[in-house]
């Protein structure tokens, strides 16, 4: 068995998510009853796609990386839980002892939830199974027990599976993307922080009117309101809070502007770029969505499947990405300020995005709402990490991570943030892991048979539009 995993870990680690995912959305298509050169053509398309957005991402993370760096240098943190980054993260879940198996159980999950119509999404995002498998590890080290670990990330997929469903006609509303819904761990939770704030704000008197989605703010403001614009004068700011208050003795004061311009441009880039990616992403998932459909409707009396992908498709717009550069310098400000935080944030501000990405549809794109529910989920995920770092670090040591120099444990945004982890950990740790597996998968059972019971008034929740009945 050990053979086999390693294997298959060699097996992603060679051809990564840029090729595997191309192979797996042209066999759905001809699995669905698409031609050979269509479905061809829409693979590779999708794959140049994800190229393109993961160098775009790419370059955000090296330009955020490097402002939040100076600005913890600027304001003299310094804390002993570092943040690694979700790539690291990810190459910790796949090397633990829960690590690979965890493909195929979500796999299993995914099919079984299919047949018995408790689902309609179809996760073909396997690269991302990561976060099952790192859920996962966290419990087998919580409770000792690498069956229990097992068990939670076959929950986790469920809970993924779930939140992907519920979410689905408002991303597909919202971001234009027909047939497909976001099972992704990093931004699912981030809704129910956006339903509480969403609400808050309903009760407000004045702050309810508040317009704040890009369309109202470019109707508003005209030039200084059109996203490339935006993406340079928030770079802008970025890069003098970093780079203008405290200049090392070996800098001019033209490499100091050349600097801060370098953020603004790099930026403004981002904010063109990401959403034209997006773009061609659809254009190689349409193929694909259209032969589902057409398969559903010969097959399946006309049943509605979602194809389940990486939150990545979501982060070009507008709304997403403005409410996380206003939030890097925010983090790492509550970094400072919030009493018994213990982590500093580095390599995985570029995660922002993903983390808001899923508030947008409920907020219909408010970015000034987003940026609340925003700060209050960062302001959570401090003490989160805070607390879950000791078992993110224990997975860490099991998969032969080496630790960064200095730092006493570690974590990321991606994962060590976010509450599914904690309340998996918690909830097997003051149970017991039977007894906590037990209360969490009827947890969700219940959320899902609810769901199911009035599926319209959970979607107009989640961000999907009010749909008329004719009587």
């Amino acid at each position: 068995m050990d053979s086999i995993l390693a294997g298959l870990k060699a097996f992603f680690d060679t051809f990564g998510s840029t090729i595997l995912l191309p192979v797996i959305i042209i066999i759905l298509a001809l699995v669905m009853g698409a031609k050979f050169g269509r479905a061809f053509r829409a693979g590779i398309t999708v794959g140049i796609a994800f190229i393109g957005i993961n160098l775009v991402t790419g370059l955000m993370g090296s330009v955020l990386t490097n402002v939040g760096q100076a600005l913890t240098a600027n304001l003299g943190i310094e804390r002993d839980i570092f943040d690694v980054g979700w790539p690291a993260a990810a190459s910790i879940a796949f090397g633990t002892n829960v690590g690979l198996a965890v493909i195929p159980i979500a796999l299993l999950v995914n099919v079984v939830f299919l047949a018995l119509r408790l689902t309609k999404t179809l996760n073909v995002d396997v690269w991302n199974f990561w976060h099952f498998a790192f859920l996962g590890s966290l419990v087998s080290i919580a409770t000792n027990n690498v069956v229990y670990g097992f068990i939670a990330a076959a929950i986790a997929a469920a809970l993924a599976l779930f939140l992907g469903d519920w979410t689905a006609k408002a991303v597909q509303h919202f971001y234009n993307v027909p047939g497909i819904s976001i099972p992704h761990l990093t931004s699912a939770p981030g809704v129910p922080f956006a339903i509480l704030v969403n609400w808050i704000f309903e009760k407000i008197p004045g702050l309810r009117k508040l317009q704040a989605d890009p369309e109202s703010i470019r109707k508003k403001w005209g030039l200084f309101g059109e996203p490339v614009v935006m993406g340079f004068i928030i770079g802008l700011v970025l890069g003098i809070l970093a780079y203008a208050f405290k200049v090392p003795a070996d800098k001019t004061t033209l490499k100091v502007i050349a600097d801060i311009l370098g953020v603004a441009m790099n930026l403004a880039a981002v904010m063109l770029l990401l959403p034209r990616m997006v773009s061609i992403l659809m254009e190689g998932l349409i193929p694909v969505s259209e032969a589902a459909s057409e398969f559903m409707q010969k097959r399946a009396s006309g049943r509605e499947i979602y194809i389940g992908l990486d939150a990545a498709i979501l982060t070009g717009h507008p709304s997403a990405i403005s409410a996380a550069l206003v939030l890097v310098p925010i983090a790492i400000l509550l970094s400072i300020i919030l009493p018994g935080n213990r982590v500093i944030l580095f390599a995985d501000l570029a995660v922002i995005p993903f983390v808001v990405a899923l508030m947008a549809p409920v907020m219909k794109g408010n970015i000034v709402r987003m940026i609340v529910a925003g700060i209050l989920e960062l302001g959570v995920g401090f003490y989160i990490a805070t607390a879950m770092s000791p078992f993110f670090t224990s997975a860490a040591i099991e998969s032969g991570f080496s630790l960064p120099e200095s730092a006493v444990q570690i974590t990321s945004i991606a994962d060590g943030f976010l509450w599914p982890n904690w309340l998996f950990v918690n909830a097997v740790k003051l149970l017991g892991g039977p007894i906590g597996l037990v209360v969490l998968a009827a947890l969700l059972g219940g959320g899902i048979f609810l769901f199911l019971k009035n599926t319209r008034k959970w979607e107009e929740i989640a961000g999907a539009p009010v749909v008329e009945v004719e009587e």
